[in-house]
C-alpha cells in the first residue's frame, strides 16, 4: 500500500475535493476490512483493486464515486443498486460515506472478489 502513484492519486484528490475523498477512502478501508490481502494500484485514471485477479476499481468523479465491477454481470444484486447496462460490467455510485452501508456495498466486494 505504499505505491508512490496512488500516494499521488490520493493527494490529488485531497486537493481537489475533500468530501470525494473521504469516499473514496472509507471505500479502501472496507474493501481492505473484507479483503486484507489485496492490492491496489492506479489504473485507468482510479484505483483498481486486486488479489489473485482484479475485482473491484474505485474511480473518483466530481459529484460522486464509482465502485465498478469488471464481472458485474455475474454478482447477485440482493440491495438492487447495482448500476449499468452492459454486457459484463456494473457499478455503485457513492455520493456520500453513508452509502457504504446503506446500499450494502461490503456483499458486494465478498462477492467480487469471490468470483
Amino acid at each position: 500500500m505504499n505505491d508512490p502513484r496512488v500516494t499521488q492519486l490520493l493527494h490529488d484528490l485531497a486537493l481537489a475535493d475533500g468530501d470525494i475523498l473521504a469516499i473514496v477512502e472509507a471505500t479502501r478501508a472496507l474493501i481492505y476490512s473484507h479483503v486484507p490481502t489485496a492490492s491496489e494500484r492506479v489504473m485507468y485514471g482510479g484505483l483498481m483493486f486486486g488479489d489473485a485477479s482484479d475485482f473491484c476499481g474505485v474511480f473518483a468523479y466530481k459529484n460522486h464515486v464509482s465502485l465498478e465491477f469488471g464481472r458485474g454481470c455475474d454478482l447477485q444484486d440482493v440491495a438492487g443498486v447495482l448500476e449499468g447496462g452492459g454486457k459484463f460490467r456494473r457499478h455503485i455510485k457513492l455520493m456520500q460515506v453513508a452509502d457504504l452501508e446503506a446500499k450494502s456495498v461490503a456483499q458486494y466486494i465478498v462477492q467480487a472478489h469471490a468470483l
